[in-house]
C-alpha cells in the first residue's frame, strides 16, 4: 500500500474533484492525505480520507471564510486582494509542505494545477508528483488565449494579438504571486518557476475538460490526459424536482462561491416569469430565507439552498450556470442546453468554449431580465444544441472518467515514469 498527499485550493469544487479521485486510488488499496490550512477538512466528506492540517499560524480559523468572500466578489480592486491571498495561500504551502511531506512519509502527490506550490515542492523533495486540473488547464501555448479570458477561438492577426495582449496584462496582475514562486523555486535550488503553468508534472498531467469541449490545442505534452468529469457514483435514482404543469423546466445555479448573487437570481426568476417557466434554484447557502421568499415572489418555483444538481440537470429543459466546469460537464452528461453567465477565474474562457461548440449561449451579469428571457426562449426552441450535446455524450464517457485517471496516478507515482496518453480516451475534435 502506497501513501500519497493530495494539495488543492481551499475551494469546494476543487477539492470534492480530487476526493473523487483518492476515493479510486483507496478502492485499489492506497492511502490518500489532504494537505491544507485546518478549515479545509470540513470541505471533505469521506472518513477514509486523511487529512494533515498545517499553516496554523498564518491561516488560522476564520481566513478561509475571508478568501471565500474574496473569491465570490473578485471584480475592480477585489481582484487585487485576492492575488495578494494566493500569494500568502502560495507562500505557506512553499515553507510548510516539505515538512509536512517528511513527516507523513508520502511516496507521491497529487497537485491540483490551481495550487503550484505543490508541484513546486514536490520536485524539490524528488516526489513523484501528477498535477490534475480540476478547472480549465494552465497549460500554455502559442495563439492560445489563457482560461480566464472570454475571447473566442480565433486564428487571425487581430485574434492572436488579442491573446497576447491580455496574456501580458494578466502576468502584470499576477506578479505579485509569481515573485512568491520564483523566490521559493531559487531557495529550493530548483530552475526558475514563476508561473503555475511551470510548476506541472513531467509524469502525468489529468484534466476534466475533454479535447471535445476545449478550442484545438496544438503543444499539449504526450502525457496530458483529457479524463473527462472526476466524479463519485451518482446516488440512486432522484425523485422528480419539477411539477408535471408542462410548463418549461429551467433550474439555475451559480455554484458554491457566487450563490450570495440575489440581484442576478431575482432577474432570472423575473426572467423565467415572463416565460412562464418553472424555475428551480439552487443557491448554495449563500441567501437568507428573507431572499429566498422573495425570489418566489418574483418568479421562482422553487428556491433551495441545495439541490441534487445532477438530477436537476437531468430533468431540466435548460440550465442557468455561471459556467462552472463540473456544472457544464454534468449539463452534458445529461443533454441539457445552457445559459452561462460567466462571473469569475475561468468562468469567461468556459463559457466562450459553449458558445464555440454551439452547446449553449453567453451573457452579461448585466443583462435585462427580458433579454435573459429571449436567449432562453432560444434555447428552448433550439433542438440543434440538445443534438450537439448528444453527439458528444459517447466521446465524455470514452475519456474514462475518475477511474482511468486514478488507473494514470497510480502508474505515475508508482513507476516515476511517464505515461503517454492513449486515443481511446483522448480524443480530440
Amino acid at each position: 500500500m502506497s501513501h500519497f498527499a493530495a494539495i488543492a485550493p481551499p475551494f469546494y469544487s476543487h477539492v470534492r474533484a480530487l476526493q473523487a479521485l483518492a476515493q479510486s486510488l483507496i478502492a485499489r488499496g492506497h492511502r490518500v492525505t489532504f494537505i491544507q490550512q485546518a478549515e479545509v477538512a470540513t470541505l471533505l466528506s469521506d472518513a477514509a480520507i486523511g487529512f494533515h492540517a498545517i499553516g496554523l499560524e498564518t491561516h488560522p480559523v476564520g481566513t478561509l471564510d475571508r478568501t471565500l468572500a474574496l473569491a465570490a466578489h473578485p471584480g475592480g480592486l477585489g481582484i487585487l486582494r485576492l492575488i495578494r491571498d494566493m500569494a500568502s495561500s502560495t507562500d505557506m504551502l512553499c515553507r510548510e509542505l516539505p515538512e509536512a511531506l517528511r513527516a507523513l512519509a508520502v511516496d507521491g502527490v497529487i497537485v491540483d494545477q490551481m495550487a503550484p506550490a505543490g508541484g513546486l515542492v514536490a520536485e524539490a523533495l524528488r516526489l513523484p508528483f501528477v498535477s490534475v486540473a480540476c478547472a480549465l488547464p494552465v497549460n500554455r501555448e502559442a495563439h492560445f488565449p489563457l482560461p480566464v479570458m472570454p475571447f473566442l477561438w480565433g486564428t487571425s492577426s487581430a485574434a492572436r494579438e488579442r491573446f497576447a495582449s491580455s496574456e501580458k496584462i494578466y502576468d502584470w496582475l499576477m506578479r505579485s504571486h509569481d515573485r512568491v514562486l520564483a523566490r521559493h523555486a531559487d531557495a529550493f535550488g530548483l530552475a526558475d518557476r514563476r508561473q503555475p503553468h511551470q510548476c506541472l508534472s513531467p509524469l502525468a498531467q489529468i484534466s476534466q475538460l475533454p479535447h471535445a469541449l476545449d478550442f484545438p490545442r496544438r503543444e499539449l505534452p504526450a502525457h496530458f490526459h483529457a479524463t473527462g468529469p472526476l466524479r463519485e457514483p451518482p446516488a440512486a435514482a432522484a425523485a422528480p424536482l419539477f411539477s408535471n404543469r408542462g410548463q418549461p423546466r429551467i433550474f439555475a445555479s451559480l455554484g458554491t462561491l457566487q450563490g450570495g448573487r440575489y440581484g442576478l437570481f431575482k432577474t432570472l426568476a423575473k426572467a423565467c416569469r415572463e416565460l412562464e417557466a418553472e424555475l428551480l434554484i439552487a443557491h448554495c447557502g449563500g441567501l437568507s430565507d428573507f431572499q429566498a421568499r422573495k425570489l418566489l415572489r418574483a418568479g421562482a418555483a422553487q428556491v433551495a439552498a441545495f439541490v441534487n444538481q445532477r438530477a436537476a440537470l437531468a430533468q431540466a429543459d435548460v440550465a442557468i450556470t455561471h459556467g462552472g466546469l463540473n456544472t457544464v460537464l454534468d449539463a452534458v452528461t445529461y443533454g441539457t442546453p445552457l445559459l452561462a453567465i460567466p462571473l469569475a477565474f475561468d468562468q469567461p474562457g468556459i463559457a466562450a468554449r459553449l458558445a464555440h461548440h454551439g452547446l449553449g449561449m453567453r451573457a452579461s451579469r448585466f443583462s435585462t431580465s427580458h433579454q435573459i428571457a429571449r436567449r432562453l426562449r432560444r434555447l428552448l426552441d433550439d433542438g440543434a444544441v440538445k443534438q450537439r450535446m448528444t453527439r458528444l455524450q459517447p466521446q465524455l464517457a470514452a475519456c474514462g472518467g475518475v477511474e482511468r485517471a486514478a488507473e494514470i496516478t497510480e502508474r505515475a507515482l508508482l513507476t516515476r515514469q511517464p505515461v503517454r496518453a492513449e486515443k481511446y480516451y483522448d480524443i480530440a475534435v
